[in-house]
């Protein structure tokens, strides 16, 4: 296994080579990250996050079991504008390639609502990536107009509390489903 040291070291050209508005974020473990808007050649590395997602992990994010995300679904998750639909994607360099550990996207669901979502790798739960997605992701729906910013949640979703938690928001039960919270963000 590579040293923090070794790892940013390799890392360094792979970030260097990107184009475009990105950020690089140390995490808890003083690794690096790029931060970047999701972009149309993700595609393929969208895919791949899912697929490695542990079933409960693809079960929290989509509040139903998958295994295999179809066409329909990856489509969806790509349609981004940067303003009315907007992915942040964390991708970190491994073995000579980007490789995507988490997201965060929202969409518009009013004038001045959106509805969020973050999913992290479960390799790199509690390094602070989750909380470095959504404060890119909570500027731009500021920047964008949003006044107001929620996700559902299944209610055993014990990280995505305290995420949310931290970062303001406000839980609710939903009230047309037990099972479920809403995190509500006032911008």
């Amino acid at each position: 296994m590579l040293t923090v040291k070794e790892h940013n070291d390799r890392a360094v050209a792979a970030y260097a080579a990107v184009t475009g508005k990105y950020w690089i974020e140390a995490l808890k473990d003083g690794r690096h990250v790029l931060i970047r808007p999701l972009a149309e050649q993700d595609r393929d590395r969208e895919y791949a996050f899912i697929k490695r997602l542990s079933p409960e992990s693809r079960h929290m994010r989509f509040l139903a079991q998958i295994s295999e995300p179809g066409a329909a679904l990856l489509n969806q998750l790509m349609d981004t504008d940067n303003k009315q639909r907007t992915a942040y994607v964390a991708l970190v360099h491994e073995n000579g390639q980007l490789i995507e550990i988490g997201v965060a996207r929202y969409a518009a669901v009013g004038e001045s609502e959106c509805e969020c979502a973050v999913t992290v790798a479960d390799e790199w739960n509690h390094l602070g990536l989750g909380s470095a997605l959504m404060e890119h992701l909570i500027k731009s729906a500021r920047k964008n107009g949003f006044r107001q910013m929620y996700s559902v949640d299944a209610s055993s979703n014990t990280p995505m509390r305290d995420l949310a938690k931290s970062l303001g928001f406000e839980t609710h039960s939903d009230p047309d489903d037990t099972r479920q919270v809403i995190h509500r963000l006032y911008l």
